[in-house]
């Protein structure tokens, strides 16, 4: 089984050399690491102040992410079709999806904001209903600020993603990296100065939010863009919404799956006690933080694959693939190991009991040691079917290998078995291995390839 046909490809005349690759991936691995490094440092701050702090902003977050993965959903139908008209040497109408996305995610952001603000107590309480009164009261001030950034967050990461289809990546890198600063400074002033604890924290997220979407859509006003948003009296064009929506829903249903999956073990987790929610959200933010580079050669991938697909040369699509999967294999198997070696460090300065420390230590060394074999088949590889548009068959894989393997494990190690929190990252392991070997057959099928938009 030939990975491409080398006859079939032009290397003289490629759509990205090897200098334009990295001109896109170099500021996108900054912007993830950099992103998952201030998010360390946020989480840090947070447990400085209290264990109970950082217990209800780690609970709390699993929610947070479940939306705004499905916003992000959003952002990357529009990406996708965006690059693929781009590569079709189709700059309207590469226009008009960034458009529409723009509207549909600011109706569904505001919709979705302002229903769960107004059903936050009952919903934390249905969901965190275990956990001590200190760890709710903290969940519910937290949640009531955060709630409200929904729709900025959602709108900056719709017109990074715009950015990127384009293949500019060092702006909204930039913007990323000055919002999640101005957010840590936040922190620090918020939390340290004023003694605001958990709602500090959740202001300063607020306000830097406001900041990366004014600053992403202000750039975006620019005639000279490739792609430009100038009015905002957008009207819906169904057609265009439902191109963006085909490639949306499936990516939102399965990051959705993969967030209500982890929200379910966060659940399980949260009868474990303080210590073990502690060491679990700080496992969460350094297992994070060892994948986020190879997260940005896979966010990469979509726009160089979606290009090509659009330019109708799918061998070269193929080797596009192969040679970002290498790229991020090199990159994990790196960054795993350094992560793995500023474990402890981490977690002293963090001031974590040292229980809770033995605990991190323990499920950072299993993710060390599985998680190069198996991550960048199951993550990386499979974008590049999504940027042709096979978004069903990874949708429906995904979700399943989340619920049959990382969720039931899980929540049957903890609640049958009694495991503690190493239950979680056994769960997961079991997933990411099931998924290699499926999206590994499924490229080897050739079956993706007649996905184009």
């Amino acid at each position: 089984m030939k990975l491409y046909d080398k006859r079939k490809i032009d290397f003289d005349n490629l759509l990205f050399d090897r200098k334009a690759i990295w001109a896109l991936l170099i500021p996108l691995i900054a912007e993830q690491v950099l992103n998952s490094l201030m998010g360390m440092a946020d989480t840090m701050m947070v447990s400085r102040y209290s264990k109970e702090a950082m217990s209800a902003v780690s609970l709390v977050d699993s929610l947070n992410t479940l939306v705004i993965m499905a916003f992000d959903a959003l952002a990357v139908g529009a990406s996708i079709i965006c690059s693929q008209y781009i590569g079709h040497k189709d700059p309207e109408r590469a226009k008009e999806a960034a458009e529409q996305v723009t509207l549909s995610v600011t109706v569904i952001s505001v919709a979705l904001s302002v229903i769960l603000l107004s059903i936050r107590r009952p919903l934390l309480r249905l969901i965190f209903g275990n956990v001590e009164q200190k760890v709710m009261a903290d969940c519910l001030a937290y949640f009531l600020l955060t709630g409200m950034s929904y729709p900025f967050i959602a709108l900056g990461n719709a017109g990074s993603a715009i950015f990127r289809s384009t293949g500019e990546s060092r702006f909204p890198m930039n913007v990323a990296i000055a919002s999640n600063a101005l957010n840590i400074a936040g922190n620090a002033l918020f939390i340290f100065v004023f003694k605001m604890g958990v709602t500090g924290a959740a202001l300063s997220t607020l306000l830097s939010r406001i900041v990366y979407m004014t600053v992403i859509y202000a750039a975006l006003r620019k005639p000279d863009n490739i792609i430009s948003i100038r009015n905002y009296k957008i009207k819906p064009n169904w057609e265009m919404i439902k191109r963006v929506l085909g490639i949306g829903i499936p990516s939102g249903i399965e990051n959705g799956m993969f967030q209500f999956g982890k929200l379910v073990i966060q659940s399980s987790v949260s009868t474990l006690g303080t210590l073990a929610i502690s060491a679990n959200a700080m496992t969460i933010i350094l297992e994070g933080l060892n994948g986020m580079a190879s997260g940005g050669i896979g966010l990469g991938l979509m726009t160089i694959a979606g290009q090509a697909m659009g330019a109708g040369r799918t061998e070269e699509t193929k080797y596009y693939i192969v040679k970002l999967d290498k790229y991020s294999e090199i990159v994990m198997i790196a960054c795993c190991a350094l992560v793995f070696i500023l474990t402890r460090p981490v977690c002293v300065l963090a001031k974590m009991d040292p229980r809770a420390i033995e605990m991190t230590v323990g499920m950072m060394t299993f993710v060390t040691l599985v998680k190069p074999f198996v991550w960048v088949l199951s993550f990386t590889g499979p974008n590049g079917f999504r940027a042709a548009g096979d978004v069903k068959f990874p949708m429906i894989v995904s979700s399943l290998s989340m619920w049959f393997c990382r969720v039931f494990i899980t929540v049957t190690l903890i609640r049958v078995f009694h495991f503690g929190p190493i239950a979680v990252w056994i769960g997961m392991g079991c997933d990411w291995t099931v998924r290699a070997i499926i999206f590994t057959i499924r490229y080897f099928s050739g079956k993706w390839i007649k996905r184009v938009i």
